[in-house]
């Protein structure tokens, strides 16, 4: 069942609805899930202020999304496919007795909130140890309306026109999700600049069990994003669910095979990452594909994500923990292969290159890829360049330097700067930077 039939039913389901509960949780779960696989990854002097750009995410995108977002998403389409309209602007008409589907319109709003939020707690790992926290909370709200809606509305919306005119497939948010969040990062981390010492000084994750903790809880969420998206407990649902699991193995063990063959040693990181990049791949194609076409899209978004996180030193572009190399070119992978595994047993008629489908439905999905990272690119461009031009987006240098969890936050994660990384701290209320000097340094 493709999304615009589920959503065209109009009656309440008790049993799609217990699902999509817990399924919204799932997804929710997600965003400190990406803290802690972000937070192990960085330095110990920034590790708080990882996992603050994070959960104020949260925060921010809900009320952006309650505000306009969600009417702007799934509005009636006001402008030719670009965009819904503001009839729901502050979820106006929507109550207990609104149906979507097969489930109430409010929890169907809130399972899609949850989408936003992971996107732009997403990007933030592409500017990791160096942007300013006032920054991020305003770049937040302007690029959630910006740019997540308008590409959500073309996917998802009614009338929108990759969903409607064009006729490509993304069943849970390659577009949306995994293509918006990697073009963004490579936008933002190339306004900002590299890190300091990029390419000079070690920047290795300081906490691997972290990382490998909040890979699982990324994992386990991905199971309410992807199976969660048939919106309903169907065999849709079950057939997503399981094509999730099989790319999530895939991708891990095609990432730690090339490790093994480069460099001689499979690593933790590498399993955590590969299981990620799998999960991304499958994202777009997870009710599209059969399990065996899973099984692939999951092993080649391993092998050639492991490749393309080294592009940044080739490049010199520093997208500090790898937004670009795993989340845009796996989301790429996942859908455009949908033009090549996709079977008509999953999608009720369109069909891959491999199952009879001829060259239109690949060529739809490549046509989506670039126009969404296209503008996706462009916009989140211009918002930062407004917004360093405005207030400056990049933290200085001294602050860069310190770690800004204790120059912008007054804490640090450990003590006595753990491995090395961090400032000192001792107990001299001096240490401690003044109310007014975090804020203004904030």
């Amino acid at each position: 069942m493709t999304l615009a039939a589920a959503l065209a039913q109009g009656r309440i389901d008790t049993g799609d609805t217990a699902w999509l509960l817990a399924a919204t949780a799932l997804v929710l779960l997600m965003t400190p899930g990406l803290a802690l696989f972000y937070g192990g990854m960085v330095r110990t002097k920034s590790v708080l202020n990882m996992l603050m750009m994070s959960f104020v995410s949260i925060a921010l995108v809900t009320v952006v999304w309650l505000a306009a977002g969600y009417s702007l998403t799934f509005g009636d389409d006001i402008a030719g496919g670009l965009v819904g309209g503001l009839e729901h602007a502050g979820m106006a008409g929507l109550g207990p007795d609104s149906v979507q589907g097969t489930v109430p319109t409010l929890l169907f709003a809130t399972f899609q909130l949850t989408f936003a939020v992971i996107t732009a707690a997403l990007v933030s790992g592409a500017v990791a140890d160096r942007a300013k926290f006032g920054a991020w909370l305003v770049f937040v709200p302007l690029w959630a309306l910006l740019v997540y809606v308008p590409v959500a509305h073309w996917v998802w919306g009614p009338g929108g026109w990759i969903l409607d005119r064009l006729g490509a497939l993304d069943f849970a948010g390659g577009l949306p999700v995994e293509i918006t969040s990697g073009a963004s990062g490579l936008a933002l981390c190339l306004v900002l600049g590299p890190r300091l010492g990029f390419k000079k000084d070690a920047m290795r994750p300081h906490n691997l069990p972290m990382v490998m903790l909040g890979a699982g809880l990324l994992w386990f969420g991905w199971f309410g994003f992807n199976a969660g998206s048939a919106l309903g407990a169907n065999g849709l649902a079950a057939a997503a669910f399981l094509n999730t699991l099989a790319a999530g193995c895939t991708g891990l063990l095609g990432w730690l095979f090339v490790e093994q063959r480069r460099d001689g040693h499979p690593t933790t990181l590498g399993a955590a990452s590969g299981a990620v990049a799998g999960l991304v791949a499958i994202t777009p194609s997870c009710g599209s594909v059969s399990l065996l076409g899973a099984l692939v899209v999951g092993l080649a978004a391993g092998v050639v994500c492991s490749y393309a996180v080294s592009w940044k030193f080739k490049l010199n572009y520093d997208d500090s923990l790898d937004v670009v190399g795993v989340h845009l070119v796996g989301g790429v992978i996942g859908t455009v292969l949908i033009g090549v595994f996709a079977t008509e047993s999953m999608t009720g008629g369109a069909e891959g290159l491999l199952y009879g489908g001829g060259l239109a439905q690949l060529g739809k999905q490549l046509v989506a890829v670039a126009a969404v990272g296209t503008y996706a690119f462009a916009v989140t461009y211009g918002i930062a360049k407004l917004i360093d031009k405005v207030m400056g987006f990049r933290a200085g240098e001294e602050q860069e330097q310190t770690g800004l969890d204790l120059t912008v936050h007054a804490e640090t994660a450990y003590d006595h700067g753990v491995l090395g990384h961090g400032a000192p701290v001792t107990s001299s209320a001096s240490s401690v930077p003044s109310a007014q000097k975090v804020s203004n340094q904030a």
